[in-house]
């Protein structure tokens, strides 16, 4: 089993280092990640400039590769060459925070583990799901249930669709009571336009605000996380709206609709 390991809090992010050991019992190990953090940054492909690969290590010496593209761009740079040897599995994480709801489709720890999957390879990506930005953090738990939910995966059989999105709570290994198979849940943001001038008065913005909940409905990612289990959310590339679409296929579009 040839395991790639990649995130986007950054190559030398101390999520990557918990995630690459829990993995290493279970195959080979390959890392290819940012250079720097691309946290938010959503599925990313570069084609606009050329993309760089260095060397580099982890702080336990572990060798590793660093690009300066996004995470996608490191899935694709893995699964396209740039590692020889074929990739059985990518894993994306352990992201600094929770990754639910509508996070899915800013977050480059998940968006690295669809790029595999369009890629025909699995897909995991781990979050650790504090509930505040000030909280430190702890990956031992959060990497000890990467490595059985891979496990588990692999036993069971992987298949090129298989796409998970798992979120541990931030609590105590003897706190949390298990794991749930759940849907995504709504994520409310709470963000806020901060504007401001530059010394020579032109205007700029930040995007922020405070850090976002979410409603935890039944079956939900955040209803598991609030009642202290781990959320598996399986996830698909197919956005379609099926039902949506049946109900379009009923409008009368008054431009000269053909058969």
């Amino acid at each position: 089993m040839h395991i790639l390991v990649t995130n986007d809090d950054g190559v030398h992010a101390p999520g990557l280092a918990a995630l690459v050991d829990a993995m290493k019992p279970l195959g080979r190990v390959t890392i290819l990640a940012p250079d720097h953090n691309w946290s938010g940054g959503g599925h990313v492909k570069t084609l606009h400039r050329p993309l760089r690969v260095l060397e580099t290590t982890l702080a336990d010496g572990t060798p590793a590769l660093a690009s300066d593209g996004a995470p996608s761009d490191c899935v694709a740079l893995a699964l396209l060459g740039r590692v020889a040897e074929k990739i059985d599995l990518v894993v994306s994480g352990i992201n600094t925070y929770g990754n639910l709801g509508h996070d899915v489709t800013y977050s480059g720890t998940v968006t690295a583990a669809m790029e595999a999957v369009i890629a025909g390879v699995p897909g995991f990506a781990f979050s650790l799901a504090a509930d505040d930005m000030t909280r430190e953090r702890d990956y031992a738990t959060a990497a000890a249930y990467a490595q059985r939910i891979v496990a588990a995966a692999i036993a069971q059989g992987l298949t090129r669709d298989l796409l998970l999105n798992v979120n541990v709570p931030a609590l105590p290994a003897a706190d949390i009571h298990g794991v749930r198979v759940t849907r995504l849940g709504l994520r409310v943001y709470r963000d806020r336009l901060d504007a401001r001038r530059d010394p020579r008065g032109v205007p700029y913005y930040w995007i922020g605000g405070d850090y976002p909940t979410g409603v935890p409905d039944p079956g939900t990612d955040f209803e598991a996380l609030r009642d202290g289990y781990v959320s598996v959310t399986p996830l698909q590339l197919d956005l379609t709206c099926h039902s949506t679409a049946e109900r379009l296929a009923a409008w009368e579009w008054g431009i000269g609709d053909r058969d």
